[in-house]
Order: structure tokens, then C-alpha cells, then sequence
């Protein structure tokens, strides 16, 4: 990542009246050091549930942000809404907050490091992985091209990887250009050391993305592929809509993020969970928990 020496222009770096960023109306102050992320705006009152005090409660579209506190540490939770467009504004948005003067519009010389935790939901390709499973994306596969638009640093595990995902897509899926990167070991190590490891594909859609039909028949069978990926043991065990796309823009921006999914269908078994709402819960306070 090359770092802004100059003024950022008004129409890159966009803030409303207040100062506060464009998306997330939010100030350099109203964000904690340790950031959850949900795609549900619902959810966030369901994480901040569990907080001692909630000091801070704030909202615009679909990203609604509470912060407050569990004891001493000081914790922000945020919406994100779906899919990684919407991941672009968060991270970059998340990371101006922490790293640039709003007031001068610099980059700012001693960089600030956010810990990101998504707790999302997904489903399952593999038929051993059970309903209402707790997962962590060890690694994840960026289907939807967001990274491609920026100069990340991959290193060489996630070169290979990157590239035997390439070779098994191609020739049928040609029009996909997936990237590969890794979680933070260090934070995964503290909210999902006794969670199933995972390998996720995130996807640009629900549904023909992810193989689903209704009414409309897909053009490429992408599950199929899928499930032929098998590199030194790492095969794929879910897709969703947001993974690949926070833990790519948070490496880019030098911060550390982790996510954690609820595995609520598994499409071989063409399964879907009786009680998403209370397993959800049960990782919410189990991810609290750890912080």
C-alpha cells in the first residue's frame, strides 16, 4: 500500500457537514480499537445487548454502529450490510477513521491497527460439517474481484493457492479472476481456537453465484467446481458473501481480521437450520467472550 503524502481531494475523501465520514457517519472518536462486523444492521443491537454501556449509538443506510463497553475494553460493533461493495466503503471508511486527519485531510504518520471480527453466516459444500456449526475462515477465495482494483501484498502460500484455484476454474469459469488470502492467525487464535478451520469461497450473489435456482436457470455450475478444489489437504468448506473481501482490504490497510460463521444450510445434505436466531446468539456470546 502506497501512503498519501499529499491533501486527498474532497471528492475522494467525501465527509458530511459534521466532518464525519460519508457512508458510516462516523467520527475518528466514535470507533473502538476492537471492531465486530455484521452484515444484519438488526444485529448489531444484539451484540450490543451484551455491553455494560453502550456510549455511542449511530446510524445512516444500512450501517448502524453501537459502541460501548464489556468491563474495561471498549468495543465497536457495525453493519455492513451484504456483499463486498459494501465491504469496500466499510474497510476503507473504517481505516480513514483510524489513519487519516479528517481535519487535514493527510495521512496520518503513526498508523493505528483495528482487530476486525465478522460474525456472519454461511452454508456448507461439505457434508460432514454439521447445521449450526461455528467456523473460521482460516482462508478465503475471493470470487467477486474486489481485490483485483488494488495493489495487495500476497505472500507465496497464498500465490499457490491463487493459482491451483485458477487452473481448476478455468476454462469454463474464465471470466473470474480469484484472489487468496489469509485471516489473522493471532486473532483467530483468541475468538476461534476450538472452531472448525475453514477454507471460504466468497461469492458476488446468492444465488446464481452460489448455484441457486428459481425461476432463473445459471449459466456455470460453480458448486461443482468448487468442491474439486483439494490443495494439500484445504479443501472448500463454505461460501458467503463478505469474507475474502475483509480480510483482503484489512491486510491491505495493515489491520488484523478474523471471521466466524454460523453455518446455518448445507447444500449437499440440502439442509437449513430449525433455529438460526438462538445459534446465532450462542456465537455472539461466545466471541464476546474471548475479546
Amino acid at each position: 500500500m502506497t501512503n498519501i503524502s499529499k491533501v486527498i481531494p474532497e471528492s475522494e475523501l467525501v465527509l458530511n457537514q459534521d466532518g464525519s465520514m460519508y457512508h458510516l457517519n462516523l467520527l475518528p472518536e466514535d470507533i473502538a480499537d476492537t471492531i465486530i462486523t455484521v452484515g444484519d444492521p438488526e444485529r448489531v443491537a444484539e451484540v450490543s445487548r451484551y455491553f455494560d454501556r453502550v456510549e455511542l449509538r449511530k446510524g445512516k443506510r444500512e450501517f448502524i454502529t453501537h459502541t460501548g463497553y464489556i468491563g474495561a475494553r471498549r468495543i465497536t460493533v457495525l453493519s455492513t450490510g451484504i456483499g463486498t461493495d459494501n465491504i469496500d466503503i466499510v474497510l476503507n471508511e473504517l481505516d480513514a477513521l483510524a489513519n487519516i486527519d479528517l481535519r487535514t485531510r493527510e495521512v496520518r504518520t503513526e498508523k493505528r491497527v483495528l482487530d476486525i471480527i465478522r460474525i456472519g453466516t454461511s452454508g456448507t459444500l461439505r457434508e460432514e460439517i454439521p447445521l449450526n456449526a461455528h467456523l473460521f475462515s482460516e482462508q478465503a477465495i475471493g470470487l467477486e474481484g474486489l481485490m483485483n482494483f488494488y495493489c495487495p501484498e500476497f505472500d507465496e502460500e497464498e500465490k499457490a493457492m491463487q493459482r491451483y484455484v485458477q487452473d481448476i476454474l478455468q476454462p469454463e469459469f474464465h471470466f473470474l479472476h480469484p484472489y487468496v488470502v489469509k485471516g489473522s492467525a493471532s486473532l483467530a487464535s483468541r475468538v476461534a481456537f476450538d472452531m472448525i478451520p475453514g477454507l471460504t469461497a466468497t461469492c458476488q450473489g446468492f444465488y446464481a453465484p452460489q448455484g441457486r435456482e428459481l425461476r432463473a436457470q445459471t449459466s456455470h455450475h460453480i458448486l461443482n467446481r468448487l468442491r474439486k478444489i483439494d490443495h494439500e489437504g484445504k479443501r472448500v468448506t463454505n461460501f458467503e458473501m463478505e469474507t475474502a473481501g475483509i480480510l483482503g482490504m484489512a491486510k491491505l490497510f495493515g489491520h488484523r481480521a478474523c471471521s466466524v460463521s454460523l453455518i446455518l444450510a448445507n447444500r449437499v445434505n440440502e439442509t437449513f437450520s430449525k433455529e438460526p436466531g438462538q445459534e446465532m446468539e450462542k456465537l455472539i456470546r461466545k466471541v464476546l467472550e474471548r475479546l
